[in-house]
């Protein structure tokens, strides 16, 4: 008997002591139809996933089970189970899916379909579509208020912000932002969104009880024509601090006092920024690099950029997993 509560105490001891997993970013690589899955705690490439034509938007289930692809050239939305890596499913999307939103009750996922000019609403889980909402030129960008009344979607030709009621399915307003607006990124109390507009190298904070614009933002980077700098990937803390803003082929990400709106630093990272996520403890942001090939590691106490990760060819979305 003693010999068992013995083995039994010595297993315990071994639960107790084994690491826990470190969480995996995935990139979507554009040229290569992959997926790169970085180790956070090394921050190593570990596996190299194959998935469908053209992966763009990625995006993560509110329970962490499942990624999103947006496969672009294939017209589609692939499923990934996380505990397997491998694809389970696919969404029907319309043509030429490239962002998309997850409501916050995990089933409902905003797709721009940049070639139609619309926005479709499929259910992940029946694999409905619960509407197609007609929109302006070019849509690009989707965000979903974090509780999930607003769903924003971008036109780059048409300039504007539609506010869709998700309730309804129908816009309720138009905002007109800068040139090519491309990314919307809302705080975490639903309070505030943040829009890019690429060629207009501007920024839009838009106060949603409102839905006025109440700064616009611009940016200038040392030794960088001016018409370098346009902002695309856009993240904040979830204390309100910062504001992160990637500056494409100007190769730098603002840091932005998420209060005050005033520009803090400029960040060197690699060739054409795209998109960036915070680590889960929001101790690294990582940026996508789509001319370079790599991700850029910035730690966010310190503001630097402390390491760069080869991945695949035109990484283009990122996403950190627990």
């Amino acid at each position: 008997m003693k010999s068992l509560l013995k083995q039994i105490s010595l297993a315990a001891m071994v639960g107790l002591s084994t690491p826990a997993l470190a969480s995996l970013a995935y990139v979507s690589n554009e040229k290569d139809d992959t997926l790169s899955v970085i180790d956070m705690e090394t921050l190593e490439v570990v596996e190299t996933i194959d998935v469908g034509q053209r992966p763009r938007g990625i995006l993560l289930s509110k329970d962490y089970t499942r990624l999103y692809i947006c496969a672009s050239d294939d017209d589609t939305v692939q499923v990934l189970d996380l505990a397997t890596r491998k694809i389970v499913d696919t969404l029907p999307s319309g043509e030429d899916p490239e962002q998309f939103a997850l409501h916050p009750n995990n089933r409902h996922l905003y797709i721009a379909n940049e070639d139609d000019a619309i926005v479709t609403v499929v259910d992940v889980n029946t694999k409905d579509v619960l509407a197609q909402i007609d929109v302006g030129i070019e849509p690009e960008g989707m965000a979903v208020s974090p509780d999930g009344k607003w769903a924003v979607n971008t036109s780059e030709t048409t300039s504007m912000l539609h506010w869709i009621n998700t309730e309804t399915f129908e816009i309720e307003k138009n905002i007109v932002v800068g040139q090519r607006p491309r990314h919307v990124e809302f705080s975490r109390d639903s309070k505030i969104a943040w829009a890019s507009a690429e060629i207009g190298g501007t920024v839009h904070v838009i106060d949603v009880d409102s839905l006025e614009e109440i700064r616009k933002l611009e940016f200038r980077v040392k030794g960088v024509n001016q018409d370098r700098v346009q902002p695309v990937g856009i993240e904040l803390t979830s204390d309100g601090r910062y504001a992160f803003v990637a500056l494409g082929p100007s190769n730098h990400v603002a840091v932005v006092d998420a209060k005050t709106y005033e520009v803090l630093d400029y960040l060197l990272v690699g060739s054409r920024v795209w998109q960036l996520d915070l680590s889960q403890d929001e101790s690294l942001l990582l940026t996508t690099n789509g001319v370079s090939g790599d991700v850029s590691v910035i730690d966010v106490a310190d503001l630097k950029v402390t390491k760069s990760i080869k991945v695949g060819r035109y990484p283009w979305g990122v996403v950190i997993a627990p």
